[in-house]
């Protein structure tokens, strides 16, 4: 069956998120849920038949027989409804895990050196919370549409095949409720968008504040920071009730026109049937079964209508979300690996070599290159320091070694291979990471060694010793770390980002990226001592400030000098 058509208009970014829930609000669900209300055609005939000949004195009529039609027709009204809504709503689900996983694959495989990379913190609001709006979206507007361009159209047909003024009433009436749902529709649509912005910059604001609360507190901003949270939630409920104030005129406003339709099609049957307006009808007259079933058909020529009114701002929502869905979705810079059928085999043995070669790299397009044309080669098993100031690339070189993105020019390779799509993922099994801010999750040193991998006990334990983090290990219980490493200092976090590492032998490339920063002086020589064993017959890559841990390496590359040489 064909999907079903939206009336509003598609952006190229949301035209393929449109086409998945298209698909999903078809089917038998659609042909029931239409099917349904158009049986209320024959009942509304049985009853003004059975009505009419009453009327009419007829003796010999037994009203049972119709009576017991209306039940009939009527249960199976009830059934084919309720069924098709189930099937509805199970589509509309499928739809909506459809969406999530396009916009959660697409996030996975965003580099963290995107500028445009959407902050977790609304992420997880549009991806758990907003995406939700989808399901009535599909389920209920979808199904509504459509009943309101069939069901009304079956039932002027009906009606105009007894009376062409009935019916011509019933259709100057009709389009004067889609041009003003319209006109309330593009507003609500604004302001559906504009609300849910508002609550996924409100979650960015808490998780940012969250993760920062110690921060927080040792610079005596609480109250500033409640402050800036009650702004947030006044401007949230200020929008939240713009929307509800939208979707309640555009109930008023299709209320109101309905009303006035139903009462000019009684006022001309009433008129007609007592003779007063002798005009309207094929037959020169209409008889009191006739304009009985006119009247029927008058409030259910309204009420799909109806529906779509009360569903409406579920269409606003719901397209909303569809946007903010697939702007997660939107392709960016990626991190490299995830080719398929990759049969490229990039284990080593031994320590690799690592050479780069005219390497170019800018985080936006608007923004100035932050490696021009930038040459370096590295001896296997050479440990290299690469030093200079903030902003000067040396984070963003170790990121491009281990493929965290592409550059826009030049070449990597490692060990003799290549750096790309096809080799990015293999060669990170043998390339060990340290971060400047390792992240730390809720649970057990163990766990947090381990992080999923398949690696045996007494390999963690060993892991741990060597990390001088067994002790904790043993005194502490299950729940010893809170989410991002609360309850350890910033040396034992690191001592547990070289445990990490350590559990990990076959990695014989080693990049760290500030190991000592923000550590004293002593902390600072024992995480140095652990990396230099650590890093003992491996390659070792270390961008740092610390000029004590810069004189350890065999060579000290200056990123600063070499952005002088290349300026000259």
């Amino acid at each position: 069956m064909e999907s079903l058509a939206i009336a509003a208009v598609e952006t190229p970014r949301s035209a393929g998120a449109r086409a998945r829930v298209n698909s999903a609000a078809n089917g038998i669900s659609a042909a029931l849920q239409i099917a349904a209300p158009l049986l209320w055609l024959p009942q509304a005939a049985l009853i003004a038949y059975a009505i009419g000949n009453v009327a009419d004195g007829s003796a010999s009529f037994s009203i049972v027989w119709p009576a017991f039609g209306v039940l009939a027709i009527g249960v199976l009204k009830a059934i084919l409804d309720s069924i098709g809504f189930r099937l509805a709503f199970r589509t509309a689900r499928q739809a909506v895990t459809e969406l999530r996983a396009h916009a959660v694959a697409a996030l996975a495989a965003r580099s963290p050196l995107d500028a445009n990379r959407t902050q977790s913190g609304q992420a997880a609001s549009v991806i758990g919370e907003q995406a939700e709006m989808v399901v009535p979206y599909v389920a209920r507007f979808q199904i509504a549409k459509l009943r309101a361009v069939i069901v009304p159209l079956a039932i002027l047909l009906a009606v105009s095949w007894l009376s062409w003024a009935a019916a011509l009433v019933l259709f100057i009436a009709a389009p004067l409720i889609p041009i003003f749902m319209a006109l309330i529709g593009w507003r609500a649509k604004a302001a559906s968008e504009a609300q849910l912005a508002e609550t996924g910059s409100m979650n960015a604001f808490l998780l940012d504040r969250l993760r920062g609360i110690a921060t927080i507190r040792a610079l005596d901003a609480v109250d500033e920071t409640a402050r800036q949270l009650r702004a947030n939630a006044e401007s949230l409920r200020m929008r939240t009730m713009a929307v509800l104030r939208i979707a309640f005129l555009s109930s008023a406003v299709l209320e109101l026109f309905s009303a006035l339709g139903v009462a000019m099609v009684a006022v001309y049957v009433g008129f007609h049937l007592l003779g007063q307006l002798n005009f309207g009808a094929w037959n020169g007259s209409l008889s009191l079964s006739e304009g009985l079933f006119i009247l029927l058909l008058s409030p259910a020529f309204f009420e799909p209508l109806r529906e779509l009114s009360a569903v409406w701002h579920d269409r606003a929502a719901g397209q909303a979300a569809i946007e903010e869905l697939s702007t997660l979705a939107t392709t960016g810079r990626h991190l490299l690996g995830g080719a398929e059928n990759s049969n490229v085999s990039t284990c080593f043995s031994r320590a690799p070599a690592v050479v780069v070669e005219k390497l170019c790299f800018r985080y936006a397009e608007s923004e100035s290159l932050i490696l021009d044309r930038f040459d370096l080669a590295i001896s296997p098993g050479e440990h290299i320091a690469l030093l200079g100031p903030s902003g000067s690339g040396k984070s963003t070189l170790l990121s491009l070694l281990i493929g965290l993105g592409a550059p826009i020019s030049g070449s990597i390779s490692i060990g003799g291979h290549s750096v790309s799509a096809e080799t990015a993922d293999d060669l990170r099994n043998s390339i060990a990471w340290i971060g400047q801010r390792p992240h730390i999750f809720a649970g057990t040193l163990a766990s947090n060694v381990a992080l999923g991998r398949n690696i045996g006990r007494g390999d963690i334990a060993q892991a741990l010793r060597f990390a001088k983090l067994d002790e904790i290990a043993r005194t502490r219980g299950p729940d010893a770390i809170g989410e991002n490493g609360i309850g350890l200092s910033g040396g034992e976090i690191l001592r547990l980002a070289i445990a990490r590492v350590a559990a990990k032998p076959n990695a014989r490339l080693i990049l760290a990226d500030e190991p000592t920063a923000h550590l004293d002086a002593e902390t600072a020589g024992g995480i140095v001592d652990n990396l230099l064993t650590l890093a003992r017959d491996k390659t070792l890559i270390v961008a740092t400030h610390d000029l004590t841990l810069a004189r350890r390496m065999d060579r000290i590359v200056q990123l600063e000098d070499w952005r002088l040489e290349k300026a000259a």
